[in-house]
């Protein structure tokens, strides 16, 4: 419970038009100071001055990407439910409003473009590899019946690329978060997020063997085509059961072991595959243990790659 001072300064902090249209847009997902400075057409030093004084009273949260910084609605705290509340006494209709959400629309649609932009380059060896793949679609719907009718507080997707599993899976989580290396990749997955009008996913620019502990911990992890990319899968297994609840569950989606040698050169892959033995290893490690193992063979391609997904779960005690 936040104390009469506390409250007196975060009432302050919102009661003012240009930052209650901030906490509209920002309801719709993050956005960096240069989008919000455009859809405002406000200066930029106006434009951050206003996001600082939100911040300061704990009503949105700021996420530094090198030169740039991403905001987005407070989840937690008395902040966060005011400026929820907020937004929800917006009068959709009033003009300001409505001009809002269409230069937030155009902002969006150059997201877009330069995400399509960005595929069109990798294209080529892009879909040479999804060729070799099992059936995707199969994999998502097994994926997603992992949470079969559940809806789970916290996921984290690690190494999420284009977002593609925070996308799939948004029906079964309160709140999720997506963590990348990438900048282009990053930029892909905002696009697509926001998009399909999914505002309660955010991505981080960040290292997922070193994580932020300001995300706080998560109730499920996953890890789609990730640990390929690792000299030592079973380190990173390990960073994740640190950032899991109790009974926490990791998802882990990649491929069993193959002789494609022209993905370590290519695609940057380190390890050609990993075997039940090896994943059922290096879980115990980390504390965690198999629940279940399921297979894709690959589809008409001769010589393609087979795809597994494994279920674990933290290991009470550890």
């Amino acid at each position: 419970m936040a104390g009469s001072a506390d409250l007196v300064g975060v009432l302050k902090a919102a009661g003012e038009s240009t930052r209650l249209r901030l906490l509209a847009l920002l309801a719709d997902g993050e956005q960096s100071v240069k989008d919000l400075t455009e859809i405002l057409g406000q200066s930029q030093p106006r434009v951050s001055r206003h996001l600082k004084l939100l911040a300061d009273a704990g009503l949105i949260v700021r996420h530094a990407e090198g030169a740039w910084a991403y905001y987005g609605l407070a989840a937690e705290g008395a902040g966060g439910e005011l400026a929820r509340w907020l937004v929800t006494k917006a009068d959709e209709a009033d003009p300001e409003r409505r001009r809002d959400r269409e230069r937030l629309k155009l902002v969006r649609t150059q997201q877009q473009a330069q995400a399509a932009d960005f595929f069109a380059k990798v294209a080529e060896s892009w879909d040479q590899l999804r060729l070799l793949h099992g059936p995707e679609e199969a994999v998502e719907t097994a994926v997603r019946g992992v949470f079969a009718d559940r809806v789970i507080d916290t996921l984290f997707d690690l190494g999420t690329g284009t977002g593609r599993m925070l996308e799939l899976l948004a029906p079964c989580y309160r709140r999720g978060v997506g963590i990348d290396t990438s900048r282009e990749m990053m930029a892909v997955a905002r696009a697509k997020l926001a998009g399909a009008g999914i505002a309660h996913a955010q991505v981080r620019l960040g290292d997922i063997l070193d994580l932020d502990p300001g995300l706080g911990r998560a109730d499920a992890v996953v890890l789609h085509q990730v640990l390929h990319y690792f000299d030592d899968p079973g380190r990173l297994l390990t960073q994740v059961k640190t950032v899991l609840n109790p009974g926490g569950e990791v998802l882990i989606v990649d491929f069993l072991p193959h002789a494609h040698e022209f993905l370590r050169s290519h695609q940057a892959h380190r390890r050609l595959g990993m075997s039940l033995t090896q994943i059922s290893q290096w879980a115990a490690q980390a504390g965690l243990g198999l629940v279940s193992e399921t297979v894709f063979p690959p589809g008409a391609v001769d010589e393609g790659l087979t795809v597994a997904l494994w279920h674990l779960r933290a290991l009470e005690g550890q």
